[in-house]
């Protein structure tokens, strides 16, 4: 028997973590759309090396959030721990105004218990959306299963249970508001890194056989992104985009409606998602050891080291 976790192995968020079509997508999803928070973003652009290596430090994220999802409490609390300890950097305020309700000075802490809810918000709702994009749909039960595991997720990692709403027909109220609201912006530097982490910009060319398996990856996506945010990054949608998204999606949720009456398919389809992450981290890694950038076009530096020549 496994040493215990955080969450038990029967529990909604070990069932969906664990799901690898989920643990593949969400995370940039997230990121996709949690860009559209300039708190978020530029703390997080500000204060690590996000610029840089973003896909290092989304294999790093992912790599956290499982141990905490899916691992031992061991493991989990030497996540947390680690976690911590790198918030303690993220604090600062906004140098440059961020839309009518960030103006320029509004502050911002990875300690702020609301900015955690926000983080919460983004990461369950990508992993909602791809569980029943590429799964299938869950019933309302499950959704708040699921939707109380990530407030307790959260709670791990030091957000107040008071940030969050009480169950989770309050979240998706208050979440489609807030995605429907004016408080939504993205600066443009946010607009060109989400363009990278989409797939609507690639930096380097690919072999045919990972560029089209990356295509179909980026294809899912882009087609679960809510329309304005789509919008907002001025994607290319159309018609032809929809009925190959609708297509794949459709595709993968039937290879998962076969698992169990083909259990060979089960190891591929579930289990951690970090090894594949920590080979896209291995890829920038090198790309930038060899003197070139993951994400051409983005500055490096932050705030204070592009204006103080």
């Amino acid at each position: 028997m496994s040493e215990p976790g955080y969450f038990g192995d029967h529990s909604m968020v070990r069932r969906v973590m664990r799901t690898r079509a989920v643990g593949l997508t969400y995370g940039l999803r997230a990121l996709v759309v949690g860009a559209v928070h300039p708190l978020l973003y530029v703390g997080t652009a500000e204060n690590t090396g996000y610029r840089t290596m973003p896909y290092t430090r989304l294999a790093l994220t992912g790599r956290l959030f499982e141990a905490v999802f899916l691992g031992s409490k061991a493991e989990a609390d030497r996540a947390l721990a680690f976690t911590r300890k790198k918030h303690v950097l993220v604090r600062g305020v906004l140098p440059e105004d961020a839309g009518v309700h960030y103006p320029a000075g509004t502050r911002y802490s990875a300690f702020d218990s609301r900015l955690m809810f926000m983080t919460m918000a983004f990461t369950f709702d990508s992993a909602e959306v791809m569980y029943d994009v590429l799964v299938r749909t869950m019933t309302d039960g499950e959704r708040e299963g699921l939707y109380q595991d990530y407030v307790r997720w959260g709670e791990l990692f030091g957000m107040s249970v008071d940030a969050a709403p009480a169950s989770y027909r309050e979240f998706r109220a208050f979440f489609d508001e807030y995605l429907a609201s004016e408080q939504l912006f993205l600066t443009d530097e946010a607009r060109m890194v989400g363009s990278y982490l989409s797939g609507q910009r690639r930096a380097h060319p690919l072999g045919i056989p990972v560029q089209q398996l990356t295509a179909a990856f980026y294809l899912l996506v882009q087609g679960s992104l809510p329309p304005r945010i789509r919008r907002m990054y001025r994607m290319n949608w159309g018609l032809a985009e929809e009925v190959g998204y609708r297509t794949l999606s459709q595709a993968v949720r039937a290879t998962h409606a076969a698992t169990p009456v083909a259990p060979v398919l089960r190891s591929a389809l579930s289990g951690r998602s970090a090894p594949a992450y920590a080979a896209l981290a291995d890829r920038e890694r090198a790309l930038v050891g060899s003197g070139r950038s993951s994400m051409p076009g983005i500055d490096p530096r932050n705030w204070v080291q592009r204006n103080s020549a």
